[in-house]
């Protein structure tokens, strides 16, 4: 440990290194270059792991989402091209024979998908908007940011079929003053007059909600559209460990028994399954943060190498002085650890010139994608895989030096004395 902090030690290490310094950088490089390119891909990876992540945070992560289409297969005596419409009940049966499910909750909307959207008018200000009908568990599967003093959809709601709404940010601004409280106010929908009870934050948890959408009880909605026990869709969340895609299949399944569809009719329902997309974005991510440790592995691995072969060099060129020192009384162990110390050295350097490279370059990605409409926030890589990696280099350097160290150490003194 003394021979370690020894300042001759050090001395000596330095001076090897600088007798040929462009050599020595051009293998530096190629073991900063290695960490470098771990540290950018595995960031990037985050990067996008975590803009995902934000984006979904508001909506279950196995969410899927079903709607009826139209027959495409003849069956029991129904032509194809039969309109399939869903029905209220169907969830209760949905839930009860798919024990994945863990809550489901039926939407009717207008102006959504194709119909005109609901006139709504305040005063003298008037727009119109999309009017999607929620029940209270809509919130349980994406959940709702409703600003101070307001609030979502209760189950009283729903009860008595309270005219209460839940108004859009641009609803507020379209037909509120700037400075006013919406909260209590009232804007008729469709000449039928609501209490808004709150205003909701935009957030992208559907495939198709905006900044103006106008929520209101479920069963508000079916009295003022008249859709009976029908329901556009259904939106459904599955328990975390949960094979969404097998979840969907089962939903179809179980959608086509109750309707009297062939089992063989994939048209009959359709489906957007978050939960697989999901699932992909992440495969991908973790591709991108594995191809990043297999290739900057194999480039360090190549670095470190190259490192081990300049010290091969330095070793046959420094044989006269390796056995003066063995002559003055160096020992075997000190020879051993010069060189092996300087190969660490020259490995960790370079480690860490790469890694405060590397951060810069996820530190300016950052700074880039700040306002960008991209998936993409916060690309950083956690501390334990940075250690992770130096102890890697550093492991690397010990056993790569240990080839030229016991080429210093099998110099015998009185042949190293004769070389010129």
């Amino acid at each position: 440990m003394k021979f370690l902090f020894d300042r001759n030690t050090w001395q000596e290490i330095f001076g090897s290194i600088s007798k040929n310094k462009t050599r020595t950088i051009i293998t530096v490089i190629g073991v900063l270059w290695g960490i470098f390119i771990y540290i950018v891909l595995a960031g990037a990876s985050k990067g996008m792991d975590n803009g995902f992540e934000k984006n979904f945070e508001s909506v279950a992560r196995n969410s899927i989402w079903a709607w009826s289409q139209n027959t495409s297969i003849p069956y029991e005596g129904f032509k194809k091209g039969r309109n399939i419409r869903l029905k209220v009940e169907d969830a209760v049966i949905l839930k009860n024979r798919i024990p994945e499910i863990q809550y489901i909750a039926p939407v009717n909307t207008k102006g959504v998908f194709g119909g005109e959207p609901a006139l709504t008018t305040r005063g003298f200000k008037s727009n119109s908007y999309a009017v999607y009908g929620y029940a209270p568990e809509i919130a349980k599967i994406a959940t709702q940011k409703i600003y101070d003093n307001g609030r979502f959809i209760n189950e009283e709601d729903m009860l008595q079929s309270r005219k209460v709404c839940v108004i859009g940010e641009r609803t507020q601004q379209e037909l509120f003053d700037e400075d006013e409280d919406p909260i209590g106010g009232y804007i008729r929908v469709e000449d039928v007059y609501f209490q808004v009870v709150g205003v909701h934050k935009f957030t992208q948890t559907t495939p198709f909600g905006t900044d103006g959408d106008i929520f209101i009880p479920f069963n508000t909605f079916k009295k003022l559209y008249n859709t009976g026990d029908g329901t556009q869709f259904f939106t459904i969340a599955a328990y975390d460990d949960a094979d969404v895609i097998q979840v969907e299949k089962d939903i179809k399944a179980v959608l086509r028994s109750i309707h009297r569809v062939h089992p063989d009719d994939e048209r009959a329902f359709g489906a957007f399954n978050l939960g697989e997309i999901f699932g992909k974005i992440m495969g991908f991510a973790n591709g991108i943060t594995f191809m990043s440790l297999v290739v900057g592995l194999v480039t360090i691995l190549a670095g470190v190498i190259g490192i081990g072969n300049i010290l091969l060099i330095s070793v046959k060129e420094r044989t006269k002085e390796l056995g003066i020192r063995r002559a003055l009384g160096a020992t075997p162990n000190e020879v051993r650890t010069l060189i092996i110390l300087e190969s660490v050295f020259l490995t960790l350097l370079s480690g860490i010139i790469g890694i405060i490279l590397g951060a810069g370059v996820l530190n300016l990605l950052n700074n880039l994608t700040q306002d960008i409409d991209f998936p993409y926030t916060n690309p950083t890589v956690p501390i334990p895989y940075v250690i992770g990696a130096l102890l890697i280099m550093i492991i690397l350097g010990t056993l790569i030096g240990s080839i030229p160290a016991q080429r210093a150490v099998s110099i015998k003194p009185i042949d190293a004395l004769r070389e010129e």
